[in-house]
């Protein structure tokens, strides 16, 4: 049958470690962590951190998730009208790069929070004509970064 491999990054025993990818990987003995430097999508593994005392053995599974920062969102007029009094837009937010990204809408004008609370990507936003401006602004984020963009209407007119 075939054997089950791992692939061992280091060894302790005894206050002695053995560093077997030292130019990728720094042992702390302070913590007893172990740095895995200029990550890529290849180290996405199931990691284990075996700990031998005699016949016993403890061994705790890290996953490790690797992600690429988001990139600075970019906020396009999909589609916009003009219909009984309101200002209808369609709004999608999008990044170049990014993991895992998850999109957010909000504004820091009270009077148009309501209408720019939104998750997703895509904002559908309708007012009144008369008013003068709203602002949205978009965040893109991920676990490990957050880029923002900001999307101001001028006044709505038949201009």
């Amino acid at each position: 049958d075939d054997p089950q491999r791992k692939l061992v990054l280091l060894k302790y025993s005894y206050g002695n470690s053995t560093n077997y990818m030292k130019e990728r990987t720094q042992f702390h003995k302070l913590d007893f962590s172990l740095e895995i430097q200029n990550t890529s999508w290849q180290d996405r593994h199931l990691y284990e951190y075996i700990i031998s005392e005699g016949s016993e053995e403890k061994v705790w599974q890290v996953l490790l998730e690797v992600y690429e920062p988001v990139s600075n969102p970019t906020i396009e007029i999909l589609s916009w009208a003009l219909a009984n009094g309101s200002c209808t837009f369609t709004l999608n937010c999008t990044v170049e790069r990014g993991d895992r990204v998850s999109y957010s809408w909000s504004s820091q004008d009270s009077s148009s929070s309501a209408l720019c609370s939104h998750n997703g990507s895509f904002l559908h936003l309708s007012y009144l004509m008369e008013t003068e401006s709203i602002t949205c602004t978009c965040t893109a984020s991920n676990p490990i970064s957050s880029w923002v963009a900001t999307f101001k209407s001028s006044k709505c007119s038949n201009e």
